[in-house]
């Protein structure tokens, strides 16, 4: 049995869509994966994410050295996609409303020593991650996953380019994981979600930086692919 997948997947698809998606991004991006040594190699990992395009989920997916499982909106679960979905993995989630089944099914993958993605923001935007939803910080608690942050840019278009970009370079850095505290209460849960949403903040803006060619605050191994 694989405890680091929902039930009703299938082990082997999931690990052929991986290795899939290392290289169908090839004829599109340039892509670069950064600090893939803070990815902890055992125990229960969440991993939060910036979130700008459709692309951000599939290249975290395709890039992690470890099987992900990432709480995907339901709006996504329809036609081949409703198919292929749930059968690498991936758990459908409802957007603004009660949803708690799939909540815990992420819980029981994380505790069982999996990894599970999610991105606080909870829709596409800018990727600067000006705010978060509770649910990422409410899993780290209840589960005692550590978190690990993942900043992800490239993908979203620059303002003001109309014309489709030849293979830019779409880059993903993997911040330093870290443990929230195990205080109870609403107020520790807000306490805990700002901790996410300046953590994952931070990292997007070193990512921004380094793309910029301006000095980051650490350095890391790359890894291109």
């Amino acid at each position: 049995m694989n405890t680091d997948l929902p039930e009703g997947s299938i082990p082997w698809l999931h690990e052929f869509a991986r290795w899939l998606g290392t290289f169908i991004f090839v004829p599109f991006y340039r892509l670069r994966v950064h600090g893939r040594e803070n990815v902890p190699a055992t125990g229960p990992v969440l991993m939060i994410a910036n979130h700008s395009t459709m692309v951000d989920g599939p290249v975290l997916f395709a890039t992690s050295p470890r099987r992900p499982v990432f709480l995907i909106k339901s709006e996504m679960f329809k036609g081949p996609l409703g198919f292929l979905l749930p059968r690498i993995g991936q758990i459908s989630i409802k957007r603004g409303e009660p949803d708690r089944a799939p909540l815990m099914t992420a819980v029981r993958i994380l505790r069982a020593g999996g990894q599970v993605g999610i991105f606080p923001e909870g829709t596409r935007g800018a990727g600067d991650v000006d705010e978060a939803h509770n649910g990422a910080a409410w899993l780290a608690r209840t589960s005692g996953a550590v978190v690990l942050p993942v900043a992800c840019r490239g993908t979203l278009r620059p303002a003001g380019v109309t014309r489709r970009r030849f293979r830019p370079a779409v880059d993903v850095l993997v911040g330093k994981p870290f443990e929230l505290p195990a205080d109870k209460g609403r107020a520790a849960l807000t306490t805990a979600t700002e901790r996410i949403r300046v953590e994952l903040a931070d990292l997007v803006a070193e990512l921004d930086r380094r793309r910029a060619g301006r000095p980051a605050a650490s350095t890391s191994k790359e890894h291109e692919a």
